[in-house]
């Protein structure tokens, strides 16, 4: 389970994160592709890398398979869990740009820098079920995609191509994305207002404090619940101004839906909690993580991971 945020600051610099839930990590270090580097797409060959990129992913045989990445024209991607409604091609569709499910966020972020780019592209892809190899099978997922003006969620099902305008900027997990937008209408009494007192008959009754017009915002870890809260609470928040504290929005608002261990079992036993958060600021092109055991937000910018280079760049 996941959820995914975006929001843009005064000046319009996009701030784009993602909490990756699962009982465990996978290996994941923040890698940076630089311009140069040779990626020979599973369909499409030989490719350019026409933005650098910097994001969270796993390494194989000198592949980043990225979990989320932002580039440095200002896009960003991340994948989210969608079991039982993602649907792939079993083979590649004659006409079609296809690429293999395991690079769709890397062949988004090398070659786009905005989300209209993105969304008029991808009306003519085919997201192939082929497997990285034996031992990494395609993982079942949807996408948010987003910039510093708006952002999109895209989904691959049996109907093929989906793409939905994204007018809350986030994203959780199953049901698809339609569903969890009509679900909202259910929750249109809440605000983040002071209420003021009220009489009933010779009462006057008065609230504890603040936070009444709240109550009915789901608290579970359900992914319906998730996206609630979170398309709550990143309406809410009061824009900011400079670099900190919109990183510190971000972390916040991620936090509020992050899960912590031993309170949601997965169908193997296993408890699901918050493997990582991350933040990528477009403003400078900075990369913030931070881990379930080290809760200490660390950075990686873009710029320092010798973007015009040849060679990945894998840190932590």
């Amino acid at each position: 389970m996941c959820t995914g945020v975006r929001f843009s600051d005064n000046k319009g610099n996009m701030y784009f994160g993602r909490n990756l839930d699962w009982s465990e990590g996978y290996g994941q270090k923040v890698v940076a592709t630089p311009r140069k580097y040779h990626y020979t797409a599973a369909f499409l060959g030989e490719m350019p890398v026409k933005y650098a990129l910097i994001g969270m992913a796993i390494v194989i045989d000198n592949v980043p398979l990225y979990f989320d990445c932002g580039n440095e024209a200002g896009l960003a991607i991340a994948g989210l869990n969608f079991p039982g409604y993602a649907q792939y091609e079993k083979a590649p569709v004659d006409g079609k740009t296809n690429v293999a499910a395991y690079e769709f966020p890397f062949w988004v972020a090398m070659n786009f820098s905005s989300v209209d780019e993105a969304e008029k592209a991808l009306k003519d892809v085919a997201i192939v079920d082929k497997p990285f190899n034996e031992n990494t099978p395609s993982s079942m997922l949807h996408w948010i995609i987003g910039d510093g003006k708006k952002s999109i969620v895209v989904e691959y099902t049996p109907n093929g191509m989906e793409i939905f305008q994204n007018n809350v900027d986030v994203l959780t997990n199953q049901p698809g994305y339609a569903w969890h937008q009509e679900n909202l209408r259910n929750y249109m009494n809440l605000n983040s207002l002071m209420p003021t007192s009220v009489k009933w008959d010779k009462a006057e009754l008065k609230a504890f404090g603040s936070g009444s017009f709240m109550r009915g915002l789901p608290g579970d870890y359900y992914s319906p619940s998730r996206f609630v809260r979170v398309s709550y609470l990143n309406a809410n928040y009061p824009t900011q101004d400079n670099e900190d504290d919109n990183v510190s929005r971000l972390f916040h608002t991620l936090t509020g839906v992050a899960m912590i261990d031993g309170a949601a079992a997965m169908a193997d036993g296993k408890f699901e909690k918050t493997v990582y958060t991350s933040c990528y600021s477009a403003a400078t092109k900075t990369y913030y993580y931070n881990t379930y055991e080290n809760p200490g937000v660390q950075k990686v910018a873009l710029d320092d991971c010798k973007p015009d280079g040849s060679e990945l760049v894998v840190k932590g």
